[in-house]
This record gives structure tokens, sequence and C-alpha cells, in this order.
């Protein structure tokens, strides 16, 4: 199921599925940062106004402002 980063809470877990359309030199930079399909992030933290976001991908810690962030096109991850 598709979801958002701004529907996600602290904690939970999603698989990137794509990156949407936009700044080809942006898109670039996230793949660049690992942020390939396939790749889980979980959402660690939140900022007190609600940006930026801190997303763990690949083992490190990644902040993105929520509006650049908002490109992942995530679905759902299923805990077994």
């Amino acid at each position: 199921m598709r979801i958002t980063i701004q529907s996600m809470s602290p904690g939970d877990r999603a698989c990137i599925a794509g990156l949407a359309p936009g700044d080809r030199g942006y898109r670039q930079r996230l793949l660049a940062m690992g942020l390939t399909p396939g790749t889980v992030i979980q959402l660690k933290r939140i900022a007190p106004l609600g940006d930026p976001i801190e997303i763990s991908v690949r083992d490190f810690a990644l902040t993105l402002r929520r509006e650049e962030a908002s490109i992942l096109e995530l679905d759902t991850v299923h805990e077994w």
C-alpha cells in the first residue's frame, strides 16, 4: 500500500518504491545518498515544528526537509 512520508510517525518503516518526477539534480542526489528503490527506511525523528525529519537508511542517519522528502514514493513494510 502506498504511503507518504507525511503520514509516517517516528519508528515507522517503509520501502522506497521509486522517486516522483521532479528536479533531476535533486533526484540524483537522493539516489547517490542510497535512497534507491527497494531500500527500507525508518522515520527516526521529526523536528518540533515538523521540519526537518531524520530517517535511517542503510545504517546511517539522514536529515531531509519534509518537502524534499515528499519526492519519495513509499510502500508499507509488513513486519513478520
